[in-house]
């Protein structure tokens, strides 16, 4: 019994974990990326570098909506929320959605026994404000539109942003070189998207969770026959404080099975990277701007000049003061 709990928590463990530097990587490509832009500021351009960062911000976001469908998306036929027709983008459901799994077993089964796809012909219609994140940060270029009717948005952004740094010019300091390390900050983007897919759609196997369960259940059950004999009035206490613990660790194997559904904070993450990226524009730019020594060179003639001459006038006043009293 301990073993299938040991084994099962693990499991679990080990995907809270693997999605936990899913998003790790994300913030620290981000970041990479965001340096290299503006390392290349005047080789990219401003506006380019701005559609970029405009880009990179939204991606967090539009990756979480993805491995956490209807986050913020209300359907359009629901009329307990009122919507404002001019800030008002309608898109389909995101094809990442996990189906429940006895549904998914259910429409296989039925897949196989007639043939029929399990594709759905009508999908429902649902909206979202573009006055919210991450639809506002959307560079206003047509990007929203066509972000919105992707089936996969977040690798819609980081297919935007390679066509952006493609179109770079090559320059004396931006050559081939530049752009491929640019790119393979964006691949790694790309690539925690397959990551976040895998365990968002891969489940712990139906059939072991529910053997597991089982079993613990029956032992829970024979367990008062075994200890009534020695503990007597304590079996009942013994047998809830050891159905407390055992359940208790089942369950939170169970919890942190899909981390992205509520164990790790992934907005605290966003916001870091959109504060990262637009927020501290300001304060991570002034690193990037190195002053000209050649025009802080005269302020340093005017200083040592003015040293020296304080030097000269402190150095004649004690002789002038000896003087006039020998005098």
């Amino acid at each position: 019994m301990g073993l299938l709990l040991v084994f099962r928590t693990n499991s679990a463990y080990q995907r809270f974990a693997e999605g936990r530097k899913i998003w790790e990587t994300i913030v620290n490509s981000s970041r990479d990326l965001y340096r290299m832009m503006m390392l290349y500021e005047h080789e990219i351009g401003m506006d380019k570098r701005r559609r970029l960062q405009k880009l990179l911000a939204a991606f967090p976001y539009l990756l979480r909506h993805r491995i956490r469908p209807n986050l913020v998306m209300r359907r359009l036929d629901d009329e307990a929320y009122e919507r404002d027709p001019e800030n008002t983008i309608l898109l389909y459901q995101d094809q990442g959605v996990k189906e429940d799994d006895e549904e998914a077993a259910a429409l296989a089964q039925t897949e196989e026994e007639t043939g029929q796809s399990r594709r759905q012909t009508r999908r429902p219609l649902f909206w979202v404000d573009q006055r919210t994140l991450p639809w506002r940060l959307l560079p206003a270029d047509g990007a929203l539109e066509k972000c919105a009717r992707a089936q996969n948005r977040p690798l819609w952004v980081c297919d935007r942003m390679a066509q952006e740094l493609r179109t770079v010019p090559d320059g004396p300091s931006f050559t081939n070189r530049e752009r491929l390390i640019l790119v393979s900050h964006v691949d790694k983007l790309s690539h925690c998207i397959g990551g976040a897919e895998r365990i968002h759609q891969t489940v712990v196997p139906l059939n072991y969770a529910r053997h597991t369960l089982r079993a613990l259940t029956v032992w829970l059950f024979s367990l008062p026959f075994v200890l009534v004999k020695d503990l007597q009035l304590l079996t009942g206490p013994v047998v809830l404080v050891m159905s407390w613990l055992l359940f208790g660790v089942f369950e939170v194997s169970c919890a942190i099975e899909d981390p992205f559904q509520g164990t790790l904070r992934l907005s605290i993450l966003c916001d870091t990277i959109r504060r990262d990226v637009l927020g501290d524009e300001h304060n991570r730019a002034s690193a990037f701007r190195l002053e000209d020594k050649k025009k802080r060179q005269p302020e340093r003639e005017e200083l040592e000049q003015s040293s020296s001459s304080s030097n000269l006038s402190n150095a004649t006043t004690p002789v002038g003061g000896l003087d006039s009293s020998f005098a």
